[in-house]
């Protein structure tokens, strides 16, 4: 009953007149829709499951791997200098490849060319830590990305891909997350999708995932053929939805319902 709850309502946002962008003075954060006890589990460090995470990934920050025989802090020192900031700036255009990575491609991308190692499976715990660990670090930081004009034609795209209607209930993600937010669906808050916090630990999946599982989960609930993990259609729409939440402050680890 549930699920057919949902297609309805869906199907009914799909003929809806699409709204203009969310303006910057009403853009908020998945943490405002959530309740008050979700909200203290992700403020108390201690209580925030996806801490453990970020525990394990400082773990992997120092430990030795590849041909190379190389960690992550013989190249970057402390991460808590380092990498201050820069997880707020991701997606950001590879010269070397001509296309944006993200923090999960890039962190591969050392661990392949520096370490001569093999790179990390997506959502594989380890990935999901050492980004979450380097994350952590721009916690409270404004998110900056997309200010490079090389990411101009790549912003547009994920733009496009947002807006795009598919699927077997023609929705695009802006039929909910313009469209609809701080509405209800099948009882739970419609958010802006803000990608504020990932890595996050989502209670649902009872585990810390990426921003591109969210993304696919999405467009897998539209009746939709879902992108591959590090597709470059799934980097774009990344890309677009951090510079959409541009200057609202990392959250890394969030905690969402």
């Amino acid at each position: 009953m549930k699920i057919a709850v949902c297609i309805a309502l869906l199907t009914a946002m799909a003929g809806a007149a699409l709204a203009d962008e969310i303006p910057l003075v009403q853009r908020r954060s998945g943490y405002s829709f959530m309740s008050a006890d979700t909200k203290a589990m992700q403020d108390e460090d201690t209580a925030n499951p996806g801490m453990l995470s970020v525990l394990d990934g400082e773990a992997l920050w120092t430990r030795k791997a590849g041909a190379a025989n190389k960690a992550c802090a013989d190249c970057h020192n402390d991460a808590r200098v380092s990498m201050k900031g820069v997880a707020a700036h991701y997606p950001a255009f590879d010269k070397a490849l001509g296309k944006p990575v993200d923090l999960e491609g890039r962190i591969n991308l050392c661990r392949t060319n520096h370490q001569q190692a093999s790179p990390f499976a997506y959502e594989s715990s380890e990935l999901l830590a050492l980004t979450a660990y380097v994350a952590r670090q721009s916690r409270g930081m404004p998110i900056t990305a997309g200010g490079d004009p090389e990411l101009a034609p790549f912003i547009e795209q994920g733009h496009a891909l947002f807006m795009q209607r598919q699927g077997q209930l023609n929705l695009g993600c802006t039929n909910c997350h313009d469209d609809n937010w701080d509405k209800k669906l099948a009882g739970s808050a419609i958010t802006q999708g803000q990608p504020t916090g990932y890595p996050l630990y989502r209670l649902e999946w009872q585990a810390l995932g990426s921003l591109q599982r969210r993304l696919r989960a999405c467009i897998t609930g539209i009746r939709a053929q879902a992108y591959d993990y590090g597709s470059p259609e799934l980097v774009e729409l990344e890309l677009y939805l951090m510079t959409r939440a541009r200057g609202m402050p990392v959250e890394t680890p969030a905690v969402r319902p």
